[in-house]
């Protein structure tokens, strides 16, 4: 997927105020509208200024985009590394003006999700507004209370685009997974005419663990095993979120074997919620041959094992 660079799209400055995003965009509809241009690809042309003005002409949406563009070029290869967006605060409501609907992978990407909760959300009321938020792993284990800073972008008198930063406590309950989302009440936009007050909805994402991996409910850990331990059988220290806990290897594994500890994975957030599994896919670690000793004790293994790993492979 090819980076898109909206600004260049548009002709206008990264500095450009939001004046002058509309005129450069409303200067080249003229040029591009399907139903008065003879530009052969006016049509395609069209559809990327309509993007490009989607994004640049909405404060939230500008904020987020010159966050993961900056040093990029357009056409580069990009993909959004995880938790891109988080600490950027979107509002609800659904984008009006000129576009027709339509959108890059390159839209969908970044902005796609958070469109569509957006649409969901919208009602009369004061507009819902959604982040995402980063927090570590330990917390679904053991619930937390983090102070949490948001970025909301606004226009001054100007037309520039300045960040507000608001800070608020949020509670993270125990049992929480990612994608899931934390409601609070009245924190979105006030109403109009004296409706009530939106509500802000922050999605969980787990920060990367050195040790574990998410899937779901589900922790996975690779565990460095010992060539005896994976050959006899042994009892091996596993750490957990909850601490360390004793496994037994069974004789005979081989490497990429995986072990299931049942109940171990993140907890459940209620009676109807079980806990995940904890699974352990077992790697075998060699001892290093860095003295005469540890050389020798290989070289008297490949002569008294006569152990062949290619042997299932044939001549």
């Amino acid at each position: 997927m090819e980076f898109k660079d909206y600004y260049k799209l548009l002709g206008v400055e990264r500095t450009a105020s939001a004046e002058d995003i509309k005129k450069a965009f409303r200067r080249l509809a003229r040029k591009y509208h399907p139903d008065v241009s003879k530009v052969p690809d006016a049509q395609a042309r069209m559809q990327e200024l309509n993007e490009a003005h989607e994004v640049l002409r909405d404060p939230e949406r500008r904020a987020a985009y010159d966050n993961i563009g900056q040093g990029r070029q357009g056409g580069e290869e990009f993909r959004p590394p995880p938790g891109w967006d988080a600490g950027f605060e979107f509002s609800g409501g659904p984008p009006d003006g000129f576009g027709d609907g339509s959108h890059s992978d390159f839209f969908e990407s970044l902005f796609g999700a958070a469109r569509r909760g957006a649409r969901a959300r919208h009602s009369e009321r004061g507009q819902d507004h959604h982040a995402k938020i980063v927090v570590p792993l330990e917390d679904s284990f053991r619930g937390a209370t983090r102070e949490l800073s948001l970025h909301s972008p606004t226009l001054d008198a100007s037309g520039q685009m300045v960040l507000h930063e608001r800070t608020l406590q949020v509670g993270i309950p125990k049992g929480i997974r990612a994608g899931q989302q934390i409601r609070l009440a009245g924190q979105g936009s006030p109403g109009f005419g004296g409706g009530p007050t939106g509500d802000l909805y922050l999605e969980i994402e787990f920060a990367p663990h050195a040790l574990y991996r998410v899937d779901g409910h589900d922790l996975y850990l690779t565990l460095p095993v010992a060539p005896w331990e994976a050959a006899l059988g042994a009892a091996v220290r596993v750490p957990t979120p909850e601490g360390a806990i004793e496994m037994n290897v069974p004789a005979g594994s081989q490497a990429g074997r995986k072990l299931r500890l049942r109940g171990r994975g993140i907890p459940g957030s209620g009676p109807n919620s079980p806990p995940g599994d904890f699974y352990v896919t077992l790697e075998v670690a060699l001892p290093p041959a860095d003295t005469d000793k540890a050389r020798a004790l290989y070289r008297q293994m490949a002569q008294d094992l006569a152990f062949d790993p290619r042997g299932h492979l044939g001549e």
